[in-house]
């Protein structure tokens, strides 16, 4: 039984990780609620709304979320016939309640994204549009951008069309929910065309080159007393429905392009450097990658239960570097592929919670139907990377401070004593005096996952430990001695450790500092 002494060590504890997570918002400058400006154009828009004249409520939409999420962008039908798949994908139509020019299209681009922060989400759009009017809500009518896939039988893309339409989800679905469904055999037809036609998504992105960061996703949980960290892999489930959001990406650059207008997520491939250190580390651990494989093959074969080859995925992030978003309208661009994807690629299946989502919908939308681009968006396709660009960066600080605070009250009462773990990345010199962050870098390699793993509201989630820019709060303490990066088994927190280190190896560590209120945890060594 936990001693009084110990029981008010953990409690003072969580009584001050309370106050700095939600002093996160004053350090990071959050934006607050919504001004009335925006708040009343918002209204406005929702009580003049009309929905499309198209019907589509006769088809059997699901939404796979959350179980708390409210803010629901997409949802899902499936049919299967003797050519293949029709997969229809809606959309939220967030451009109907945005309008351009106005005070919420200025204040959607001052957030840029739907922040999730442990004691509450700082939406891009006020609650009426995000969680009401603009929500793809079960037993509810709504207004929808809604892409049609002509599939064949291997899954292929034969034909892609949008148009705008009403429509009526089913049912709001949860990932362990489905999945349960799905191996049970109980699952409807769509869920089982889901996995089906996912499975088959899978085996073209090998084809193309791609790869998957599968990383364990962590989650910071609250059950009313405690802030705790969740690690969980990701579900089957959670792959197929991604590859549904990855496949309307990509349909939505290729339409972009032949229109030679729009706004592509890209990522350069791996560097020689990059390649060849990754492949001597993969060697030193005892995994090593063919020449002959290419490396989406080889992410997937690795074994993420098994401490070395978990390092390895950790260290293959460095093979996923410079994300962006590239605009060209009339010329274009000389890079357009998303190394991960193996493919150009656009992000615009999440608009309730991105901001270049809704432009990427509306200038499709125009290229389908035969209609010029609407000049507002055409306007904006300069500004757009550089509003992304300062929203992601902010996310992933925010992120990166909230696990760092959390692990570290998770540990606070316990300096001094040993844990084993396993070392991420090996003995590196330090740069400098500053101590950035707990632990390493950890992207994700598609483009999908974000806040929400791809179409899951999780609020740290594939995306490992931080942006690699740190909490920027650590005073440099022991900085100047090498270091590595260490991965503890129970509790599941990743942060620095002094000494000699060699990646994928077993170790045991003692907890040397554990600051709150800095959000700092470091180890060392326990043999000295």
């Amino acid at each position: 039984m936990p001693s009084p002494h110990l029981d008010s060590k953990v409690n003072e504890s969580q009584h001050l990780l309370a106050r700095v997570l939600n002093d996160l918002r004053t350090e990071f400058d959050l934006p607050q609620e919504f001004d009335a400006g925006a708040l009343a154009e918002a209204h406005a828009a929702v009580a003049a709304h009309q929905l499309p004249e198209t019907d589509l409520t006769s088809l059997e939409f699901v939404t796979i979320d959350p179980p708390s999420s409210t803010d629901l962008d997409q949802a899902m039908y499936i049919e299967s016939g003797n050519a293949g798949y029709t997969v229809w994908y809606a959309i939220a139509d967030v451009p109907s309640f945005v309008a351009a020019g106005g005070e919420l299209d200025a204040e959607t681009r001052r957030r840029g994204q739907t922040i999730y922060a442990p004691d509450g989400r700082i939406p891009l759009h006020p609650d009426v549009i995000g969680e009401q009017a603009g929500s793809l809500l079960a037993d509810q009518v709504r207004s929808a951008y809604v892409w049609r896939f002509e599939l064949d039988a291997g899954a292929r893309v034969t034909a892609a069309t949008l148009e705008r339409a009403k429509v009526r989800s089913r049912a709001k679905l949860n990932y362990e929910q489905v999945q349960q469904d799905i191996d049970s055999g109980d699952a409807a037809p769509t869920l089982l065309l889901l996995k089906e036609v996912g499975l088959k998504r899978v085996e073209l992105e090998r084809e193309r080159g791609g790869a998957s960061l599968n990383v364990p996703d962590q989650e910071i949980a609250h059950d009313g007393r405690h802030y705790f960290i969740v690690t969980k892999p990701p579900l089957p489930v959670e792959d197929w429905n991604a590859q549904i959001s990855l496949m309307t990406g990509m349909a939505a650059a290729r339409i972009m392009l032949e229109g030679k207008i729009g706004i592509l997520r890209t990522m350069p491939g791996p560097d020689a450097e990059a390649e060849a250190q990754y492949r001597r580390q993969t060697e030193a651990l005892g995994f090593p990658w063919p020449h002959d494989v290419a490396y989406g093959d080889y992410l997937r074969s690795l074994d993420t239960t098994d401490p070395q080859q978990l390092a390895l995925m950790h260290a293959a992030t460095a093979l996923f570097r410079g994300a962006g978003y590239t605009p060209f309208d009339g010329e274009l661009p000389a890079e357009q592929l998303q190394a991960a994807i193996a493919a150009p690629y656009a992000h615009t299946t999440a608009p309730l919670r991105r901001l270049v989502d809704r432009f990427v919908l509306v200038i499709c939308h125009a290229l389908c139907a035969g209609e010029p681009v609407p000049q507002w968006a055409r306007d904006a396709l300069d500004e757009l990377p550089k509003l992304m660009a300062a929203s992601d960066q902010l996310a992933g600080r925010v992120d990166r401070a909230a696990l760092d605070a959390v692990e570290t009250a998770l540990l606070s009462h316990r300096v001094g004593e040993e844990f084993d773990a396993v070392v991420i990345t090996g003995t590196r010199s330090p740069a400098n005096g500053n101590g950035n962050g707990n632990g390493s870098s950890n992207g994700s390699a598609n483009g999908s996952q974000g806040n929400r793993n791809g179409n899951g509201k999780v609020l740290v989630a594939g995306r490992g430990k931080g942006s690699g820019n740190g909490n920027g709060n650590g005073n440099g303490n022991g900085a100047q001695e090498p270091y590595g990066v260490v991965q503890l088994s129970d509790p599941p927190v990743t942060a620095r450790c002094t000494g000699i280190l060699e990646a994928g190896a077993t170790v045991r560590v003692r907890l040397a500092v554990a600051d709150i209120e800095e959000r700092r945890l470091r180890f060392e060594l326990a043999d000295g």
